[in-house]
């Protein structure tokens, strides 16, 4: 049974940074995107950042490139995202996601073509002004 599990959420001032962790089991870790998607209230779902493993390709959405980071740690089946110079437009419900296909055909990469199949229950990130 694949599980994923987000932690690291909470409230920073903007210009703070936070990072968010996705501890996953039951997985192969391995062939597989996988990625971390974010919902603010009243607003659609959005992808965020996405990692190809094990060849660690990233794909990001515009709004976060040059100040979030994924990244993953093989060793302790861990994904991470690392997000610096933080907004006020970045407060949302962060997910872990896992096995979806990025849209690679140009342009946003989210929504993708297929999945993902499993989610973590989330994690609030909260940004004052």
């Amino acid at each position: 049974q694949v599980q994923l599990v987000e932690s690291g959420g909470g409230s920073v001032q903007a210009g703070g940074s936070l990072r968010l962790s996705c501890a996953a089991s039951g997985f192969p870790w391995s062939g597989y995107y996988m990625g971390w998607f974010r919902q603010a209230p009243g607003k659609e779902r959005e992808g965020v950042a996405a990692l190809y493993t094990p060849g660690g390709s990233t794909l990001y959405a515009d709004s976060v490139k040059g100040r979030f980071t994924i990244s993953r740690d093989n060793a302790k089946n861990t994904l991470y995202l690392q997000m610096d110079s933080l907004k006020p437009e970045d407060t949302a419900m962060y997910y872990c996601a896992a096995d979806f296909d990025p849209n690679l055909r140009g342009g946003s990469w989210y929504p993708p073509l297929r999945g993902p199949n499993n989610w973590g229950q989330g994690t609030q990130v909260t940004v004052s002004s």
